[in-house]
């Protein structure tokens, strides 16, 4: 008797667990908010103007390569949200972007509320990801091959050997005497365009000492190859809908040190359906996340480190 109420207990405790899980709310990294024709100029103005009359402040914008830009954008919910979560400077703004494939013109952003778990922030940013589907439009969420369980998002964890959220070793570029010595040298290095590397927005956190930049990675002048982003997306932004709102790659100082989420992470977040081998997989990006590091190292004011793939 006393094992068959155990085998019970266990059954209705697996039961239990199966449901929370299979409740549980699944996300894509990505939303194309629609498809356009014609002047790519007339559809990003169009872009802009919605998101201005959103009450969205549009912070910085771009051209990371020919045929795609992006706009970075924030608002108060989402500097709010940032300022309650540590490192919260990731999620304080979105990305939308708009490139040019073939005939058509893709609309697409970066989903909030995928990106706040991935950021393990306090809150889920539902809030934002209905204004910008209300102000944009949500004709299908993409970049993977089935949305990922917020349990999964939190602890994210592409596999066995690679980085997580948490690991601020790893993420971690410089270290200086103050916060405000921090904020001067990257903001220094950057107006040099130190190893090709140029600002595209800042934004401050309210309330608390941490700022995060968003920077171009640029093969010219200077850069390597290898940490461009038009390299490294032409090898992994190989499907039909283009995750163009994956850029620009954010530098975030946090009180007297500085970060960037290592590109082996960074990368893997948004493209985790990306493969270990064969054609446009990690492998065909090797020396891409310590190129990038070395080059961000530099900005930060850091000092280089023995690179993961030695």
């Amino acid at each position: 008797m006393k094992l068959f109420q155990k085998a019970l207990v266990a059954l209705t405790l697996f039961a239990f667990m199966f449901a929370a899980e299979a409740a549980s709310e699944k996300y894509m990294p990505f939303v194309l908010a629609y498809t356009a024709t014609g002047d790519v100029e007339k559809v990003k103005k169009e872009v802009h103007k919605k998101l201005v009359d959103a009450k969205f402040e549009v912070v910085g914008s771009y051209s990371p390569y020919a045929g795609a830009s992006v706009f970075i954008i924030t608002n108060d919910a989402l500097k709010s949200n940032a300022a309650k979560s540590e490192f919260g400077g990731y999620g304080a703004v979105q990305r939308v972007s708009v490139t040019k494939v073939g005939s058509d013109i893709q609309v697409s952003y970066t989903n909030p509320t995928y990106m706040s778990h991935a950021y393990r922030m306090k809150g889920d940013l539902k809030d934002v990801t209905k204004t910008l589907e209300k102000t944009l439009g949500n004709k299908e969420a993409f970049g993977a091959s089935k949305p990922l369980r917020t349990r999964k998002l939190r602890k994210y964890h592409y596999m066995f050997g690679m980085e997580y959220f948490d690991d601020t070793d790893a993420h971690q570029i410089a270290e200086h005497s103050s916060h405000e010595a921090a904020v001067k040298a990257v903001e220094g290095n950057l107006a040099k365009k130190l190893g090709g590397v140029s600002k595209v927005y800042r934004v401050d956190i309210p309330g608390k000492d941490e700022v995060v930049i968003g920077v171009d990675l640029d093969q010219t002048p200077g850069g390597d190859k290898y940490m461009s982003d038009d390299y490294i997306m032409g090898v992994i932004d190989f499907k039909e809908v283009k995750s163009t709102a994956h850029l620009p790659v954010e530098i975030l100082i946090s009180g007297d040190k500085v970060y960037s989420l290592y590109y082996r992470f960074r990368i893997a977040m948004n493209f985790p359906n990306l493969s270990m081998m064969g054609e446009n997989s990690f492998m065909n990006i090797v020396e891409s996340p310590e190129a990038a590091k070395t080059a961000l190292i530099a900005v930060a004011g850091g000092e280089a480190v023995k690179g993961y793939w030695d």
